[in-house]
């Protein structure tokens, strides 16, 4: 949920709160609305636990591999001819020496298109292979909300170097544990990640699981 969705979601829980005072205030006798229930969990976190998880990190590794194995073959191009340009330089002709900078200017210009293209690329690579799986888990999420009556439900993660979204969130609001049952994952069975890990989010890292949400008691 990006920052501007989350601003918009505030204010109209405040603007609620305010018309459901000023209604209580103007006629006590009506009947109170139903209460808002909260809840949480952690998109990435759940999104690390799938089976696809590993599958994914290694298609994106291999991708990644393969465009720096690339890039590195043409940057050390350009250093051989440019190399060769300066040591012979002196020598050419100026027909020949115009012909030999154009060429390597062109080389530049290759190597930096092939670095955004290759991102581009990567990008892409990461929604086609995410997207399926955040599909299921939001599919998850909306049964477990409905099953326990949550209005709403909050990604505790705003993603890499970012404030969390939720900065406080009570353990027994925490769906995470329930949301990864109902996908048929057992949260008695994941490993706790290593001390000090960062969680990840984004294109960074697909598959890594996110720092491990508190559980639901």
């Amino acid at each position: 949920m990006n920052k501007t969705l989350v601003m918009a979601f505030a204010a109209a829980l405040l603007a609620g709160g305010l018309n459901a005072q000023a209604q209580t205030t103007a006629a006590p006798a009506t009947t109170a609305s139903a209460a808002v229930k909260l809840g949480y969990t952690n998109i990435d976190y759940i999104l690390g636990q799938t089976p696809e998880a590993k599958d994914i990190q290694n298609q994106l590794t291999i991708q990644r591999t393969q465009s720096e194995n690339e890039l590195k073959r043409m940057q050390k191009e350009l250093e051989d001819k440019y190399g060769a340009y300066q040591k012979g330089a002196e020598q050419m002709s100026e027909v020949i020496r115009k012909d030999r900078e154009t060429e390597l200017q062109g080389l530049q210009t290759r190597i930096q298109e092939f670095g955004r293209t290759a991102e581009q690329s990567l990008q892409t690579k990461y929604g086609q292979l995410v997207n399926p799986v955040v599909q299921k888990i939001q599919k998850a999420i909306d049964a477990v909300a409905k099953e326990n009556a949550y209005t709403y439900v909050f990604n505790l993660d705003a993603g890499a170097n970012t404030t969390p979204i939720l900065l406080v969130a009570p353990e027994e609001n925490n769906i995470t544990e329930l949301v990864l049952r109902k996908m048929g994952i057992d949260p008695s069975k994941i490993a706790a990640p290593a001390a000090n890990k960062p969680a990840t989010t984004g294109t960074g890292s697909a598959a890594a699981p996110a720092a491990t949400p508190k559980k639901n008691k």
